[in-house]
């Protein structure tokens, strides 16, 4: 019963834009799943047509579970248990490396019943540990004392030790995602600007001496597979078979679905067109199906999400739901820009996951996780206002 009353207690304080809109998107993500991986689950694999939609549910029930959890921890333990975390995936990451090659990358590690991809779990636990040293350190980082750069030391260190492992497992989508999220942590941390300048021109430099290093010793940074997606960028119909056939093909989806689209489970470039249609190229089958206009809905889910985020960054009661809350946003948006991005043709593609549209179970839980996240930072903020309040009355 007390647990039940707790579970109420918290639900009334939550952000009900940002759930409600959250479960709506994945409820259309999870059924769009069933029709997108239709033809690829019966024919490709020989499974049921529901495969991935069972799949899928299993995947999203195991991220409940485990934000129930996440939103009953006080973000104070964090102090302790996400240093934790951060090992556990450092070593993940570290033993992804010793698998299979699964096109060109090493960063899964097979369970069987279940590929575990460690550099997605990585990416809220990076931004939780960032959020935790920008507090730990904000006086030092404020002062004009060289102590600060010992605290900047600590933070790029660790912020870059995932990172170097991902680039190890040549998973280069992950890498420019996860550094795109750092680097937003940084741009937004309370480091001095003079600071921040120097932090970046040091990566850059980093990052340049890491490319010369690699490119002497293998006589290339980029395989021809990934150059492809480049050469192929500006013209994808023209190089059609060179790399470009999956944009060219979204273009067609699009198109055919026009305004008002073909109708739920009319998608014709599902049938082989499309390389795994359920995954990093959900919208294109969206598009088609749905139409230009409905799917409207799902960039005005988006921007919802992302502004409640922001503002339960703006109004969190510390520094570190602060810096939780934005990392977060800038995880989910440039999850958004650089899948829809590459579908549409605006950046060279890159195989990452659309958030709530997606097939795939370790960025699906990484993502609840992190929302979750959001939520208890929500959750903290509201109940010291009430505190505040009570104190004020009494």
């Amino acid at each position: 019963m007390q647990d039940k009353r707790s579970l109420r207690k918290i639900f009334h304080v939550l952000d009900k834009p940002l759930l409600f809109v959250s479960a709506a998107l994945f409820i259309f993500g999870l059924l769009n799943i069933v029709t997108a991986s239709s033809r690829a689950a019966v024919v490709n694999y020989d499974v049921s047509i529901y495969y991935y939609f069972y799949r899928q549910l299993i995947f999203i029930i195991t991220g409940l579970i485990l934000s129930l959890i996440i939103i009953k921890i006080d973000t104070k333990a964090y102090k302790f248990l996400i240093p934790v975390l951060f090992v556990v995936v450092v070593i993940l990451n570290l033993i992804a490396l010793t698998g299979e090659e699964l096109s060109g990358s090493k960063n899964w590690i097979d369970l069987g019943f279940f590929k575990l991809q460690p550099s997605e779990l990585s990416k809220p636990i990076i931004i939780a540990m960032m959020a935790i040293l920008f507090e730990k350190y904000y006086r030092q980082l404020r002062t004009l004392n060289n102590k600060r750069y010992n605290a900047i030391g600590i933070i790029l260190l660790i912020s870059m030790i995932i990172p170097a492992e991902i680039y190890l497992q040549k998973d280069f989508g992950t890498l420019m995602l996860t550094l795109f999220i750092i680097g937003m942590m940084l741009l937004a941390s309370p480091i001095l600007k003079i600071d921040k300048l120097k932090s970046f021109l040091l990566l850059v430099g980093v990052i340049g001496l890491a490319g010369i290093i690699i490119y002497n010793v293998q006589g290339y940074i980029l395989n021809d597979e990934r150059l492809s997606r480049f050469k192929s960028y500006l013209d994808p119909c023209g190089n059609y078979e060179n790399g470009g056939y999956q944009v060219c093909n979204s273009y067609i989806a699009i198109n055919n679905g026009g305004l008002f689209g073909l109708g739920i489970g009319k998608s014709k470039q599902k049938y082989s067109y499309i390389p795994e249609p359920h995954t990093d190229s959900a919208f294109a089958i969206i598009a088609e199906e749905y139409g230009i206009y409905r799917s409207i809905f799902i960039f005005i889910g988006y921007i919802i999400i992302l502004w409640r985020i922001l503002v339960i960054s703006s109004k969190a009661s510390t520094l570190r739901g602060r810096y939780m809350c934005l990392g977060i946003a800038s995880y989910i948006f440039i999850h958004i820009f650089v899948n829809l991005g590459g579908m549409l043709g605006l950046i060279p593609l890159t195989g990452v996951p659309l958030p709530f549209l997606s097939y795939g179970g370790s960025f699906v839980i990484s993502l609840i996780g992190a929302l979750a996240i959001v939520q208890r930072v929500c959750v903290e903020s509201k109940n010291k206002k009430e505190k505040i309040k009570i104190k004020q009355t009494a």
